[in-house]
Order: C-alpha cells, then structure tokens, then sequence
C-alpha cells in the first residue's frame, strides 16, 4: 500500500522595519498595521545606530524618529542609499524646512511627514508603502526651489499619494487654504493618472507647484490626448441640467470606480480652474489673504 506523496510547503520568509526611537504612539500604529508573522519589527535608538544595523542587513521599511530635525534624517537616507539603494524609508521629523523636504525627494525618500502630523495620514502611508514586492520610486525631480517646484510622476495611485504628502510638506501656506489646494491637486492629479495616464505605470504625468506671496498655483499635464469638459461623460461637471447624475450610470455601464465629482469639486476649492485648448493640461490657482504672508 503506498504512501500519499509529502508535499513540501513553503512560507515566505517575514518582511522586516526598522523603527529609530519609536514613542508608543508610533510603535501601536506599527504593530497594528506590520502583522506578526508578517513582518519583524527591529528597533534603534538613534540614526548612527540605524545607520550600521540598515548597513549590516536588508529591511525593508524603515522609520526615522520624530525628535530628529529633516536635515539630520535626510543625511542618514543619503547614507544609507550608498547600501540600500531601494529600502523604502519614511522620514518623521521634528522639525523641517521646504529644502529638506525637496532634498529628501532628490535621495528618493519613500514619504515625509513633520510634527504635527495625522497618525491616519502616516497609517496610510505606511499602507501604501508595505504594497507590491519591489519599488524604483516613481518620482523624479525636473527642477526645484522651495517656490517653484516640477516633478514627474508615475501614473499611479500610490504615487500621487506620496507626491501630495511632500508637496503638503512644502506648501507655507494657512491651515484652511493648505486643505484646499492639498484636495483640489488631488482630484486634478488623479483625474490626469487615471483618464490621461490610463493607469499604465510605463506612463508620467508633470507637476509643476508655484507659491508666490498671495498666490499658490498648481499645473499637471498628463500624457494623454486631452479632452472638453462636455466630452467627460464620466464626470458630474458634463452633466446636462435636466439630469444632474447622467455621470454615475455612464460609469457604471463602462465599469468605471464610483466617482467623477472631481472637476467640480477642485472648482469649489480654489479660485481659478484653467485648461489648456487641447484639455490635457489644468492649472489650479488659489489666491491668498493679503493680510497674509509667509514667515520671514
């Protein structure tokens, strides 16, 4: 009588972070989302100490501590890129300025987030940044100063995600209009990735973000072959009068993700919104309160 055949399973083997100083509110957010038996979670007092353990072994995700400056945590990501060219890092910082930030984007930081910020927002991130098996980035820097910034990006969801947290990072702006135009470049960006870029990540979008004294101006061309505002079925904006939800089952008989608010909502939000003549391009201007200015 012969024996059933063994058949030999295979566990792949956990992934693993890296955690600088870690508070407990940190350290709860990383184990609720970097599953045990998933994932090890190694920790490190300081950068020079993160620095030889990322030296000496491969990890996969690393966070820095929120009590170092950006300067200090973008210095260890260059250092730590001349071993770990493609270890997916997430600077957490005390204290920054727009240049670190750009600076971090240039060394191929995975997200940047500065006190204070929204742990949701950082669990997201740190979501995003756990996905798919390898990652070369996404985003390239054209040129930039804090007051005038071009990037491509990759037609991709999560990279659109990653680009705006940076840009949130950089933007001076008031709490009330940083919301705003943080939303409407959102809605924008995705509406070029998605319609313009197809989703095909072979494919790049260009951003280009201006901040003069009163005013803030976003610019996203896509690479697609453009459009009007009365040839989007899919979009609420290209609704007749008569019938205000013509858009929702349009996408639905396309087979298209519940949506197409975005044109209208980014008009709301912000002043002006320009395309270009051939549609492939938008422009999003939001002025500021003269009363306001940036700190000196």
């Amino acid at each position: 009588m012969s024996s059933s055949p063994h058949v030999e399973t295979r566990t792949s083997a956990p992934k693993a972070a890296l955690v600088v100083d870690a508070d407990p509110q940190i350290e709860s957010l990383l184990t609720s989302i970097l599953k045990p038996g998933q994932w090890t979670i190694t920790h490190a007092p300081d950068n020079k100490a993160a620095l030889k353990q990322a030296e000496s072994r491969a990890f996969d995700l690393i966070l820095t501590s929120e009590k170092t400056s950006g300067r200090d945590d973008v210095e260890l990501l260059r250092r730590l890129r001349r071993a770990r060219p493609h270890t997916r890092l997430i600077i957490l910082a005390d204290e920054s300025t727009p240049s670190d930030v750009i600076e971090s984007v240039r060394e191929h930081a995975f997200s940047y987030f500065t006190k204070p910020f929204s742990l949701d927002a950082l669990g997201d991130m740190i979501r995003i940044a756990t996905e798919g098996p390898c990652w070369d980035d996404g985003i390239e820097i054209l040129s930039a100063t804090p007051e005038w910034i071009r990037v491509m990006a990759r037609c991709e969801v999560n990279t659109a995600d990653r680009l705006l947290q940076f840009l949130n990072e950089i933007a001076d702006l008031p709490n009330e209009e940083k919301h705003a135009v943080a939303l409407a470049s959102r809605e924008i960006l995705l509406n070029a990735i998605e319609h313009g870029g197809k989703l095909d990540p072979s494919k790049y979008v260009e951003i280009s973000y201006v901040r003069a004294r009163h005013m803030v101006a976003c610019r996203v061309t896509d690479p697609g072959e453009g459009f009007t505002l009365d040839e989007i079925p899919h979009a609420s904006i290209a609704n007749p009068a008569d019938d205000p939800i013509r858009h929702v089952t349009h996408r639905a008989a396309q087979g298209m993700r519940p949506g197409g608010f975005g044109v209208m909502l980014a008009k709301h939000l912000v002043d002006e919104l320009i395309y270009s003549e051939k549609g492939n391009e938008a422009l999003l201007v939001k002025y500021l309160d003269v009363t306001w200015s940036r700190p000196d």
